[in-house]
């Protein structure tokens, strides 16, 4: 195919909170449609300055057209009834069908009978427009977000001791701290350019403390100075010990304390009771730890603390957060440089999502829809009746309320809850009772699509215009580089168009919340006039952003809020006045005491279950998930336990293990962890039904949330793990063209989804290939190996074939050119790693010919395995790096830097930095 040549757009990357920027490189095929073709990180961007991570330097891997065709939504469709197939509409018929449904539905239940779950991958101006539509149009607050799974708690946290949901700081401070105190986050795979900036800190500056409270020994925990073991669910018990250290030791500011905060007399009786002795019994960290992370955090210099998830999702998690702003507040590290609790968005525009009040609790620019002079502002700024002051349905609520059918319609944008919401078969269940789920997606292979009576097809990643907030309150302009597929449309439109059919069908019933029949709502041409209209709802507030604009985002680059009317730059640095954002200007101290996590583990599930992320992966992967290098440093799903489990269980490396909760259950192979204390598990919050059968891990965790934030404990669920007894167990691994290889891997999983277990993953870096594993309590029959065989699309020719029916024994090989293409092994798997390791690099087989075939081959004399892959972009093992690593003796940096020469591992994106300092480490 023809291309033009390249044109280049500033933007920003679709990942986590940290906001990089990126320049997308496309180019115009012959119709004029423009194509992305490569990627780098924006050098002017003040979140990263021009670094990207795996996921980020990757992003034009995902936007191939082979791989894009296989999986996007690219026109409307419609399902007549729920047996039925979908089918396809026209945007009117699509539009039309909804507001029809909808507006029956809300005039014969109320508005409250419907509601939106959207995303914080959504842009401002797309949330600005849903939640207008449910609170002003509608008029329910039925309106929550996947925000509420991550940063629910610490928005609770920061309004009950600051005042405003409003990070203090910025990333320079993060850099110029003496101390680091990260918490519940493993920002070494969650925000991995941020840690980037922390190790360059750390170099330049060596006596930069790094302590990390985490219950895992995470690459974060393994470079820290000081890591605080936790036992899961702990974490207020830890904070008011130290700050009975502090009361103890004469380290609080008596001063700042009695200027600007209230509340201190509570929490200092509260706390009396908390002795380190106390804490590290509860805790199950030694009382020096607790002293010496203590000292360092209240006599620093400055103190930065870090924190996401492991705070957040959690039965306690607002007390959480508002327990770790207790230390800032009582040290004084907290209004001045390098100093100050500074929360972690986990998505790019969670941020961007709360500022317009995208969560059923919230109104625009950070009002409160519980306050009634609030509501009253947004009311009359948007010309419609009195809002709700019911609070709406958060996530768990909006599912359990579609289940019992009081919620009859749901609209889904951008937001996967059949794979990321907990007990997802609960949710599962209430979507496929629910009169209409109406789903708004780039993507079509979603677990969540399974459900959808209509899909909007939606643009994504260097399609879309817009704004986004990151972690440190900095706004960058979003920018389309390249043509949407299909028919597919901007999120705000849709729902633009969508609301204005409403608006019409609701006037017309009677049901009209307009002040005045002159006022349109929804009159918006384009995003930025959403925006400006957000912009305006500003003035005054926390967040004032009236002296921004398109145009200056467009030409001096990202900014800080508040950036008020008037002011030629944002706020880089909040609270330096000692005033804060209550009612009386002061800071507030929260009193809370530690309690358990919900679920406590006991004789019959002795094992706490944690999730979380991995280096290379999102969410649930319906972008990553398309690209097979993503998947090289963590291949396949798995729990991961101590090894001292995995003996205690009579288990070994590799093998299938059932792992059941209260709630629900999944298979798994077993993997020893040192990152894993005994008694602990963990796995990946990526694996959902896409990849693994069943539920996904979702089906094993619990929805009780935290009472003031409504997130729930995503963290933590009991669990035991039994042998699983299947014994056929079957493995297939080949290449597949690149136009078919991600509609292979589904419908290969689909096949299976029934079976004891399966899983199918990707995996390749120069071909698409794709590895399945099935595991059931009988032998697979003929023609399931022959579906299997077709999907692969294997030349029968040039197949080499050994069955034993008896052994339950199949071994399949296709040799093209004298190099494996494709193999099935069944009873006798024993060849697999390294025949693998041969199809992935080409090796030749010739000389083995149909030895091939015999049941007791070993790899030929002189393999050694790869390994794991441990640097995803230039493709190097542990093996190779330990190669290097014999031939000298010499200081751990000496080491470290004869690797980066040798194989140029930790020199482009960086995030193997941490894996490689500790295998140079020895």
């Amino acid at each position: 195919m023809s291309l033009s040549s390249s044109e280049f757009t500033r933007s920003t990357c679709p990942y986590c909170g940290v906001g990089c920027g990126v320049v997308i490189e496309t180019q115009r095929d012959a119709q004029g449609l423009a194509q992305v073709v490569g990627v780098k990180g924006d050098e002017q961007h003040p979140a990263n300055f021009g670094r990207l991570c795996t996921k980020g330097s990757t992003l034009h891997l995902t936007a191939q057209p082979l791989r894009q065709m296989q999986v996007r939504a690219t026109q409307p469709l419609i399902r007549s009834s729920k047996t039925s197939p979908m089918q396809a509409a026209s945007w009117p018929e699509a539009l039309d069908h909804v507001a029809d449904r909808f507006a029956a539905c809300i005039a014969e239940h109320g508005p409250d009978s419907v509601a939106f779950y959207i995303s914080g991958q959504l842009l401002t101006e797309d949330y600005y427009v849903f939640n207008k539509i449910a609170k002003a149009l509608i008029g329910t607050n039925n309106v929550d977000t996947n925000s509420r799974l991550c940063m629910s708690s610490a928005v609770a946290g920061y309004k009950q001791t600051l005042g405003a949901d409003a990070p203090p700081l910025t990333y320079a401070d993060v850099e110029q701290a003496s101390t680091l105190f990260i918490t519940g986050s493993n920002t070494a795979f969650a925000h991995p350019v941020l840690f980037r900036r922390i190790e360059a800190a750390r170099a330049a500056r060596p006596d930069m403390k790094l302590i990390v409270v985490d219950p895992r020994r995470t690459d974060t925990a393994a470079e820290a100075d000081l890591h605080l073991a936790i036992q899961p669910g702990t974490d207020v018990a830890l904070y008011n010990s130290m700050l009975h250290l502090m009361l103890w030791e004469g380290w609080i500011d008596r001063t700042y304390i009695e200027a600007h905060t209230e509340g201190f007399e509570a929490l200092r009786e509260l706390v009396r009771d908390y002795t380190p002795q106390r804490a590290a019994q509860i805790c199950g960290v030694p009382v020096k730890s607790i002293e010496q992370a203590t000292q360092w955090f209240a006599t620093s210099a400055g103190t930065v603390s870090l924190y996401c998830q492991g705070l957040n999702q959690s039965t306690a998690g607002t007390a959480n957060n508002a327990a770790l702003v207790n230390l800032h507040l009582a040290s004084r590290q907290i209004g001045r440089r390098a100093a100050g609790p500074f929360s972690l968005t986990g998505q790019p525009n969670a941020m961007g999502g709360r500022e317009v009040g995208g969560l059923a609790n919230l109104l625009p620019a950070h009002r409160d829809l519980a306050n009634a002079e609030h509501r009253q502002e947004i009311a009359d700024f948007w010309g419609v009746k009195p809002l709700q002051a019911k609070p709406g349905l958060s996530a768990v609520e909006l599912f359990e309320d579609i289940e019992n059918g009081k919620v009859k319609m749901v609209w889904i944008a951008c937001t996967n809850p059949a794979q990321s919401m907990p007990d997802v078969t609960r949710v599962q269940a209430a979507l496929a009772k629910a009169e209409l789920v109406v789903l708004q997606e780039a993507y079509r292979h979603t677990a969540t699509y399974k459900y959808a009576d209509v899909l909007l097809p939606a643009t994504t990643w260097a399609e879309k215009e817009g704004t986004v907030t990151n972690s440190e309150r900095r706004i960058s302009r979003v920018k389309a580089a390249a043509s949407a597929p299909g028919s597919a449309r901007h999120d705000w439109a849709i729902a633009t168009d969508f609301a204005q059919r409403l608006e019409q069908r609701l006037a017309n019933s009677g049901l009209d919340r307009r002040t005045s029949p002159d006022i349109h709502l929804f009159n918006y041409p384009d995003a930025q006039s959403i925006w400006e209209e957000h912009r305006e709802t500003t003035r005054g507030r926390d967040l004032d952003i009236t002296g921004l604009s398109y145009k200056i985002l467009e030409e001096r680059g990202p900014q800080l809020w508040p950036f008020r009317e008037g002011q030629s730059a944002g706020q880089e640095r909040l609270y330096e006045d000692g005033l804060f954002a209550t009612a009386s200007g002061k800071a507030r101290f929260v009193a809370a005491a530690y309690k358990p996590t919900a679920e406590v583990v006991d004789a019959r599930y002795p094992i706490a279950l944690s999730t979380g992320r991995l280096r290379d992966q999102w969410h649930g992967m319906s972008r990553t998930g398309t690209v097979g290098q993503l998947f090289s440093h963590a291949p396949e799903p798995a729990i991961e336990l101590a090894a001292s489990d995995i003996a205690q269980r009579r288990l070994h490396e590799g093998q299938l293990v059932r792992v059941r909760s209260r709630r629900g259950d999944m298979v798994l192979p077993v993997r020893a962890s040192a990152a894993q204390k005994p008694g602990s598990g963990f796995i990946a919050m990526h694996w959902g039904a896409e990849f693994v059968a069943g539920g996904g891990v979702n089906a094993l965790t619990q929805p009780a949330f935290c009472p003031s934030s409504k997130q729930p404990e995503l963290k933590h669920s009991a669990v035991r793990i039994e042998a699983a007894e299947l014994t056929f167990r079957l493995v297939c691994f080949g290449w597949v063209a690149p136009e078919r290889h991600l509609v292979v891997r589904h419908t290969l999983l689909a096949y299976f989804n029934a079976h004891g277990f399966a899983s199918a993953v990707s995996f390749g870096r120069e071909h698409d290939g794709v590895l399945l594993r099935v595991a059931h309590h009988e032998a697979l029959p003929a023609e399931a190996l022959a579906f299997v065989q077709s999907q692969f699309q294997v030349d029968a020719e040039n197949l080499l074939r050994y069955e034993d029916p008896r052994k339950q024994s199949v071994r399949r090989l296709s040799i093209e050119q004298g190099v494996l293409r494709f193999v099935m092994l069944a009873g006798d798997a024993a060849p697999e790693q390294w025949l693998r390791e041969f199809l992935e690099n080409a090796t030749s087989v010739t000389a083995l010919g149909r030895a091939l075939l015999m049941p007791s081959i070993n790899a030929p004399q002189g393999f050694v395995s790869r390994g794991r892959t441990i640097c995803n972009c230039f493709g190097v093992s542990e093996q190779q790096i330990q190669a290097v690593i014999v031939h000298g003796s010499k200081s751990a940096q000496e080491r470290l830097q004869m690797v980066q020469q040798a194989l140029s591992c930790g020199t482009s994106c960086g995030s193997c930095l941490p894996e490689l300092r500790r295998l140079t480490a020895n």
